[in-house]
């Protein structure tokens, strides 16, 4: 069973969620706000987590920054409306998907399934085959990723993207491609969310010894993942 961490103010909103999901299979815990919300992981940790961005005491960002600095288990945020500078900034922060108030319950229902199908594919990979690239080491057993020997901390998103990447070193991978195989869903019209995935990355790996990014964007196509020998 699925453990479902929801964090949200809106008891009317939550109460439909809770219901829609408990009839799904998951095991659903409820937290009035982000500091709840810490609270109960620190207890219990859930295999995903959904956070409203406007809540009391501890808003979603702040949940989300703390969340990240002990733990890359996935996380969903619900964001107002049209309002892009929210979704943007969730997923700067780590966040991996993101979804917009009001919406069905299904529709999270699939970004979930999506979420946990990929991170079930990968355990059903070989977790000892390990993928060294261009000073990046990505172990699949424990699911970490080292930049010349020091440890990067990515989100679950991040980490499948770069396996992705790195598993087809110098091809060049349709954002198409990548959306479908990372973040489980077709590339829709104005999503920006796989850019941004893409935009952290580069932050958090960096560029090779020459400069040039790792990952390079081919305009109007998707990205490639360039080695040394590629870069020099």
């Amino acid at each position: 069973m699925v453990k479902l961490l929801l964090a949200d103010d809106d008891a009317r909103l939550s109460d439909l969620i809770k219901e829609y999901f408990d009839g799904e299979g998951y095991d659903v815990t409820h937290a009035w706000n982000g500091r709840e919300a810490l609270e109960l992981m620190a207890v219990n940790m859930p295999d995903i987590v959904i956070l409203d961005v406007m809540m009391p005491e501890l808003d979603g960002f702040e949940t989300l920054k703390q969340i990240r600095n002990k733990s890359a288990v996935p996380v969903i945020m619900l964001t107002a409306k049209g309002d892009d500078i929210d979704r943007i900034l969730g997923l700067e922060m780590g966040a991996d998907d993101y979804l917009s108030k009001p919406f069905n319950p299904r529709e999270l229902l699939a970004r979930i399934k999506a979420i946990m199908r990929r991170a079930s594919q990968e355990r059903e990979d070989d977790p000892t085959a390990d993928i060294e690239l261009s000073g990046v080491l990505l172990r699949r057993k424990d699911r970490t990723v080292y930049l010349n020997g020091e440890l990067v901390e990515l989100t679950t998103s991040e980490y499948t993207l770069l396996e992705c990447m790195l598993m087809a070193p110098g091809q060049v991978l349709t954002k198409q491609e990548l959306s479908e195989k990372a973040l489980g869903r077709k590339l829709t019209m104005y999503d920006r969310s796989l850019d941004m995935h893409i935009s952290n990355l580069r932050k958090k790996i960096g560029n090779l010894e020459n400069g040039d990014p790792r990952i390079k964007t081919v305009r109007g196509v998707g990205y490639i993942f360039v080695s040394n020998e590629q870069g020099a």
